[in-house]
């Protein structure tokens, strides 16, 4: 490694791509740094601290409500027990907390130097880092690297409107006090979905506004459409073609105003309408890194910037926002710079068959091309659709339905698409997506043997294609 430098890798930002990239350079025998604010979310980034893991925690909270109900077609009897909200809370900051820690000792036990502070360029080797001392007054220390890694994130954008000034982020949803009796959900991605759901689930009126034709714009029509009419028959109140021109604090909480005048009343009004690159005050144009319109990092397939010193991967490039993509790209860095791990090729990142899902009740899980999308890669498709009630919901009471569908290329057989809309979702497809990202044509999936009585052996029990 290079000694004219104070390290060989500083990280800015302590999430999930961040801290990967640190610990396994670290492991390669680089000397690292990583720089982020303790003291606002601490380590492991959006998703540990206020997205991924916090959310699927309060989404099987959410299921509760429902189990109990259901559980009466089973036998059980009995009512059930109320949501402590506080105590809900308590043990979600517990577990972050915890998490938070393991963060810190993997770092500091890879022999990565953890700096907390703010961190901005001075130059495409220098680093600024803004501190408190422990008498409470600013400090200020600047080192060098060879090599920088902008690993920022994103953080949630709210619009300029009316009445900005009430309204919260799904940064600060998780430890709203009181609990929102009444909630507005406004936007239709999947964070908003997902939070409509929950708080539905555990107990709020929710009422969802998005100005779209449809939520969840990008994943395959069919599956926006049935999930959204799962999420209504559920309970949410979603409004499409809704938008809100003005939010006024009464004495009653809060008064949503919509487009056409109608008005809802809440006592939150969540804010989800979009993300934008983490990037101010890193001294990004003085350095001349190039950026693009929402101020995203540009890189080239390697991750470097334009400045070839700098890289940059995660969420703040505004590409695929997902915390495994974060990951797989810092590793690209990591083998780049400092050489695979011993035995191990170099990896490389592909962006083709990511598999997602999205934990709305029921919830979705997806990898591959939408059917509109593949028509027009692939020309010629045949699609496979299967719809039914789960063997759980014979019983329950329940009238939640499943949904499956499977898109193949016509010319190659290969399934270039696979969806689902049903309980377990993500962990289902994600087994899938394995053989997708193989090449599996629809005669393999058609010779293997399903598992019985489950509902993912309907993947591979799919024979009658649907008429287009």
């Amino acid at each position: 490694m290079t000694a004219s430098f104070d390290f060989d890798l500083f990280v800015i930002g302590g999430g999930s791509g961040g801290v990967r990239a640190a610990r396994m350079a670290a492991q390669r025998g680089a000397r690292v740094a990583l720089a982020e604010v303790l003291g606002t979310e601490g380590l492991g980034g959006t998703c540990v601290n206020v997205g991924c893991i916090p959310k699927k925690l309060y989404s099987y909270a959410a299921h509760y409500a429902e189990a109990f109900e259901e559980s009466h077609g089973f036998g059980w009897e009995g009512e059930a027990p109320t949501l402590n909200w506080t105590a809900l809370k308590h043990n979600r900051a517990k577990e972050i907390g915890r998490l938070n820690g393991v963060y810190g000792n993997l770092l500091r036990g890879s022999g990565v130097t953890v700096f907390d502070a703010f961190a901005r360029l001075t130059g495409a080797n220098g680093i600024a880092l803004s501190t408190l001392n422990e008498d409470g007054t600013p400090g200020h220390q600047e080192f060098t690297a060879k090599h920088i890694l902008i690993a920022t994130g994103g953080t949630p954008h709210v619009p300029h409107f009316q009445g900005r000034e009430h309204v919260i982020t799904s940064n600060d949803i998780f430890d709203l006090e009181p609990f929102p009796q009444r909630l507005v959900v406004v936007g239709g991605g999947y964070i908003a979905c997902e939070f409509a759901s929950i708080f539905n689930g555990l107990g709020a009126k929710v009422t969802q506004l998005y100005r779209g034709e449809q939520v969840l714009r990008g994943f395959d029509d069919e599956i926006r459409h049935f999930v959204a009419a799962e999420m209504i028959k559920s309970g949410v109140d979603l409004r499409l073609d809704a938008g809100v021109v003005d939010i006024r604090k009464t004495a009653d909480g809060l008064d949503v105003v919509c487009d056409g005048g109608a008005l809802v009343k809440a006592d939150a009004v969540l804010y989800a309408t979009g993300r934008v690159p983490n990037v101010e005050e890193l001294g990004l144009q003085a350095v001349g890194v190039a950026q693009g319109a929402k101020g995203e990092v540009i890189v080239n397939e390697r991750y470097q910037t334009n400045v070839p010193s700098i890289y940059a991967v995660g969420d703040v490039t505004n590409r695929v926002q997902l915390t495994p993509v974060a990951l797989g790209e810092a590793m690209v860095v990591v083998d780049q710079l400092f050489g695979p791990a011993a035995g191990k090729a170099a990896r490389g990142m592909g962006y083709e068959f990511i598999p997602t899902a999205v934990f709305t009740h029921p919830s979705i899980g997806t990898v591959g091309y939408g059917e509109a999308d593949a028509r027009e890669k692939f020309g010629a498709v045949t699609v496979f659709r299967s719809e039914f009630k789960a063997l759980k919901h014979t019983l329950s009471g329940s009238s939640e339905r499943t949904l499956m569908k499977l898109v193949v290329d016509t010319a190659s057989d290969r399934v270039v698409g696979l969806h689902m809309v049903g309980a377990e979702a993500g962990e289902i497809v994600q087994g899938f997506a394995v053989a997708m990202k193989a090449g599996a044509t629809k005669a393999i999936f058609d010779s293997t043997i399903g598992i019985h009585p489950t509902a993912a052996e309907e993947f591979v029990t799919m024979r009658e294609p649907v008429k287009t």
